[in-house]
């Protein structure tokens, strides 16, 4: 039997690959005739997939829940897997922040779009009663969405809006724990009536603090905007670039959010007085930006756009109820 061209070719290239490593390319071929074929089952690892759900009561909609936060925190993943690309690329050019940046907003829009299945998809009266068996466990404890807002913006962005004034937008890694103490989302986890920690927060913190201020400092000079201010004139100007951070703001900062507020109202809203979240958390004022003005990158947007920041999707969201 001869081989045919091509597979000579590709014999040629591997013996060149190993031998450049001192390797033999022989043994390698033989332990490929042992080898067994690649399953999908085995690849995708579906059984180990599979047995990642946990319910705790009995309530069949509690599965829709668990599952759903597990899809989500795979996109998280998949987003920090291209902003990490983008941080610790060489010569970093316009196409390839551009391109990147464009997933992460693909995987965000992904999600926005399926959340029907969180705002419509389970029963209120089994989310009511199977919510309080997850005391004080809550999607406010999502590091990963943490780890995201950090690799995207200048970590000042991130810091209570009314409390920015006393930091400089040239902050050093020393400045970091510090601004940590007044980032945003903590006022999102206080108790209702006493203003303290909710044991939601405390938990949290206690498991993320450090990592997040290590991230912080890491990507205290190779954030999102940092890396875009790095680009040249020319690529900074370019409209697709724009148009990408723009909606990665958006997708972010607005959407995410709102779809939870959306989420929240659905089943937590309840007059004359509201339900609090499984967490404690604020719900009624941490969600909406329109009250925190969270954005990553104020620079690529006008002032009446700022201060109408989120507002008309809170107002529509508010009418559908």
């Amino acid at each position: 039997m001869e081989f045919e061209p091509k597979t000579l070719e590709n014999l040629k290239l591997l013996q060149e690959k190993y031998a450049a490593i001192g390797q033999d390319l022989n043994s390698y071929l033989e332990g490929l005739l042992y080898a067994d074929y690649v399953k999908y089952w085995d690849y995708i690892q579906v059984d180990t997939l599979l047995s990642l759900q946990k319910p705790r009561t009995n309530f069949p909609d509690e599965v829709i829940f668990i599952m759903y936060h597990q899809v989500t925190e795979l996109y998280f993943k998949l987003s920090l897997h291209e902003l990490e690309q983008i941080a610790n690329k060489e010569n970093l050019s316009g196409a390839f922040f551009t391109a990147r940046i464009t997933r992460v907003n693909r995987y965000f829009e992904a999600l926005t779009k399926s959340f029907e299945i969180m705002i419509n998809g389970m029963e209120k009266e089994q989310f009511l009663k199977f919510r309080m068996s997850l005391l004080p466990a809550s999607g406010f404890q999502s590091g990963q969405y943490r780890m995201i807002e950090i690799a995207c913006a200048n970590f000042l962005q991130l810091v209570e809006k009314d409390e920015r004034q006393k930091f400089s937008a040239s902050y050093t890694e020393e400045d970091i724990p510090n601004m940590f103490e007044w980032i945003y989302w903590k006022k999102g986890a206080t108790e209702l009536e006493s203003g303290k920690k909710t044991l939601t927060l405390k938990q949290f913190e206690e498991k993320y603090k450090d990592q997040f201020i290590a991230l912080a400092k890491a990507y205290r000079t190779k954030n999102m905007w940092s890396c875009y201010k790095n680009l040249s004139e020319e690529e900074q100007n370019n409209e697709s670039t724009i148009l990408a951070l723009r909606q990665l703001d958006v997708n972010v900062n607005v959407n995410w959010p709102l779809v939870h507020y959306k989420s929240a109202v659905r089943y937590l809203q309840q007059d004359p007085s509201d339900i609090a979240a499984t967490g404690g958390t604020n719900w009624q004022k941490y969600l909406p930006p329109r009250f925190q003005k969270r954005i990553f990158y104020p620079e690529l947007w006008s002032e009446k756009e700022i201060e109408e920041w989120g507002k008309g999707w809170v107002e529509s969201v508010l009418r559908e109820k």
